[in-house]
């Protein structure tokens, strides 16, 4: 097996993202949820040929896709049942949407290294850390309504990047 703390890594850290795009394809919650766990399994007994370096994201997912088959083929009992062309369409939708989530999320790291530090600061307490207004405010010394002018202004000057960022690259 490839390192497995490293493995481990990976599959811990992009399982929101399996689990919304086996959720786009089986539409229900609980169902999604069979098939995660599921995909977990095999994914972790595939360890061995995942090769470290490469597309661990697409991997997963090509393997998360055949997961959703073998679920629908489970399930042919019922009445809704997407063939496989719409299965796959949908797939590829998923897949294409993950990307643009990858790449809105890069666009906001790059607004946030563009705060000032205070701001920086605030955020990644708030939003990062889950930390409370009154928390920042006792590790920094300030009030709550200060903490949250500078959220406030973050938020503001964020979404302004964010549309200036965008508009460029239209």
């Amino acid at each position: 097996m490839n390192d497995p703390g490293e493995f481990i890594q990976l599959l811990t850290s992009h399982q929101s993202r399996l689990y919304a795009y086996i959720l786009s394809l089986v539409f229900d919650r609980n169902e999604a949820d069979d098939v995660l766990q599921q995909t977990n399994v095999v994914l972790w007994r595939s360890a061995d040929e995942f090769q470290l370096g490469t597309n661990f994201v697409a991997w997963s997912f090509r393997i998360a896709y055949y997961q959703v088959l073998a679920h629908r083929k489970k399930k042919t009992r019922e009445k809704l049942i997407f063939d496989d062309d719409m299965l796959s369409g949908l797939a590829q939708i998923a897949t294409e949407s993950d990307q643009t989530y990858q790449a809105r999320q890069q666009l906001v790291r790059s607004c946030i290294e563009k705060l000032n530090e205070r701001q920086r600061t605030a955020v990644e307490r708030r939003y990062r850390r889950g930390a409370t207004l009154e928390t920042i405010a006792e590790e920094t010394a300030r009030t709550v309504n200060a903490v949250k002018q500078t959220l406030f202004r973050a938020r503001e000057n964020l979404i302004r990047c964010v549309h200036k960022s965008l508009s460029e690259n239209a």
